[in-house]
């Protein structure tokens, strides 16, 4: 499948402070693509300079075939982005800021509000066309950015944190949208801090941290290479002696009051600490996720 995005030794710096570190990822065209990564992991700074916001500082970086850059006019012109920010005119319609967005990308007025009608109904707020901004929930203005970011039928679409302050209902909503989006062909690129997002739509995915790319692959082939099979939640010991304990059976890892022992053995790892000499409070198995990959990867600290 042909690369929509192809970066070679991309580094981005900020005087002498290096934000990306010479990092090589592709982007498969009608595929997710997902950025993980701690805050300062270097992952905005990458995909300000895939929406060609910024200038690589070296390396290359391709987007549609042509090099990434602040004045690349084609490129923009057939990629939508949904920032963190939602820089909407509170003071306009819902409907008046898809059309001014749309007339943004060339569309005549008559198209702008056929589109952003399209789009209003396709992300349920169609009852909301003619309230102003101001009047709308955060969640609803989260849906009204993706909408936006929809008006000039992108080949490529890149959201930063799609479903940050969403509700369950209306993150599964836009799950739910965003795979449909693939389906139909668009490719996305996607930040995201939740990992179950991750899990959910992404087919391949990155592991950043201090600017470089530490682990890539399918979250089901990192979560089984890396973190293995089966994780056993563990309350009430210390992690010296359940190291001790279970050997060579998993790797465990302190997680707040409890601790994660990650292995492909749990049946043997839960016997051997019931029948330990020191019991365990109360112990859970369930599936490793993305989230073990990511705390194993980029470590269990507070990043501020």
């Amino acid at each position: 499948m042909a690369s929509i995005v192809t970066a070679r030794r991309l580094q981005k710096r900020y005087g002498r402070f290096e934000a990306v570190r010479s990092i090589d990822f592709d982007v498969e065209e009608g595929r997710c693509f997902a950025f993980l990564g701690p805050n300062g992991a270097g992952k905005s700074s990458t995909i300000r300079m895939i929406c060609c916001q910024s200038p690589i500082s070296s390396g290359t970086l391709t987007v549609f075939g042509e090099p990434a850059d602040p004045h690349a006019i084609r490129i923009k012109r057939q990629m939508g982005v949904v920032a963190q920010e939602d820089y909407l005119d509170r003071e306009l319609t819902v409907e008046e800021n898809l059309v001014l967005h749309g007339r943004f990308y060339g569309l005549s007025g008559g198209e702008a509000r056929e589109r952003g009608r399209e789009l209003l109904t396709f992300m349920q707020l169609d009852t909301k066309s003619h309230n102003r901004v101001k009047e709308l929930s955060g969640g609803m203005r989260r849906r009204l950015v993706i909408a936006r970011g929809l008006i000039g039928r992108p080949r490529l679409l890149v959201l930063d944190e799609p479903t940050t302050g969403l509700d369950p209902q209306a993150r599964l909503l836009v799950w739910t949208r965003l795979r449909e989006l693939r389906q139909s062909g668009v490719t996305l690129i996607v930040t995201t801090h939740y990992m179950e997002e991750a899990a959910r739509l992404a087919d391949h995915v990155v592991v950043m941290d201090q600017g470089r790319i530490l682990e890539a692959g399918s979250p089901s082939e990192l979560v089984e290479r890396i973190a293995g099979r089966e994780a056993v939640d563990v309350w009430g010991l210390d992690e010296a002696v359940v190291t001790n304990h279970i050997g060579s059976l998993g790797r465990v890892q302190a997680r707040g009051d409890s601790l994660a022992v990650l292995t492909n053995r749990a049946e043997a790892v839960v016997n051997l600490l019931n029948t330990g000499p020191m019991r365990p409070e109360r112990m859970q198995v369930r599936p490793a996720s993305l989230e073990d990959v990511f705390l194993l990867l980029t470590g269990k600290d507070l990043r501020e």
